[in-house]
């Protein structure tokens, strides 16, 4: 167990750094910085809120942002509630595990295709050319057609086509990570000007948004709605948005 307060307090004195700075470099606001450093965090709107800004201030700091969001939730979030979220985390990782048995299936069903088209492609243009001589241009072309069809990659089903746009006002993008809270980081501290855009292509993406009010997700072309208005984070898949623990 460790302070998170003054362990993100010596990190910021080490490097120099004042609230100003910070508050320009990290897109949060100098006085929640300092409620975090004082562990008032009744100062700030909620615990998806804190655990946000708990991350992006300690990675900003060159800390594991993960840590101290796990520090949080032992030190403050019920036992009732830390159950939940290790219940809704083993049910994503099932989910996931599933979704790449899934893929895996998908990868080798086309390669299967894709082999038994090459060898008709071949099988068909071979048999042109020996029993009509004179059409031997247009197999040829045919089966070089027939190839470069083989040859196509097929989508994969469950990406979704995700597009991220600003409506009204500009929109805060704390985090966009592939995944979950703790998969790769695709954006972080990033501002998004009225009609401004950010596309991504991912099986599942993680988001966290101070202001998701002025946030449009377009999935595959079309509009989705997400829970709430206030500061939090929520999963886009295909299938929709979905909030997150």
């Amino acid at each position: 167990m460790f302070e998170i307060g003054s362990s993100l307090r010596e990190a910021r004195v080490r490097k120099g750094l004042d609230f100003p700075e910070l508050e320009t470099a990290t897109k949060i606001r100098g006085k929640y910085l300092q409620a975090l450093e004082d562990e008032q965090f009744d100062v700030l709107p909620g615990d998806t809120y804190i655990k946000g800004f708990l991350r992006t201030y300690a990675e900003y700091l060159g800390l594991d942002g993960q840590l101290y969001v796990d520090e949080y939730n032992t030190r403050y979030v019920t036992p009732d509630e830390v159950q939940t979220i290790r219940a809704r985390r083993t049910a994503q990782a099932r989910h996931q595990r599933r979704v790449q048995g899934g893929v895996l299936v998908a990868v080798l069903a086309g390669i299967a295709l894709v082999t038994a088209l090459v060898i008709i492609a071949w099988t068909a243009g071979s048999s042109g050319k020996q029993d009509v001589p004179g059409l031997s241009t247009t197999t040829t072309t045919q089966q070089q057609h027939r190839r470069s069809h083989a040859r196509r990659p097929a989508e994969n089903p469950k990406v979704a086509h995700v597009t991220l746009r600003a409506i009204g006002t500009n929109v805060n993008l704390l985090a966009v990570r592939r995944g979950s809270p703790t998969g790769p980081i695709l954006l972080q501290n990033s501002e998004l000007a009225p009609g401004q855009t950010k596309k991504f292509n991912q099986q599942r993406l993680w988001i966290n948004t101070g202001t998701p009010a002025n946030l449009q997700v377009v999935v595959d072309g079309k509009w989705v709605r997400y829970p709430g208005g206030k500061p939090q984070a929520f999963v886009v898949t295909k299938q929709g948005i979905f909030p997150s623990a």
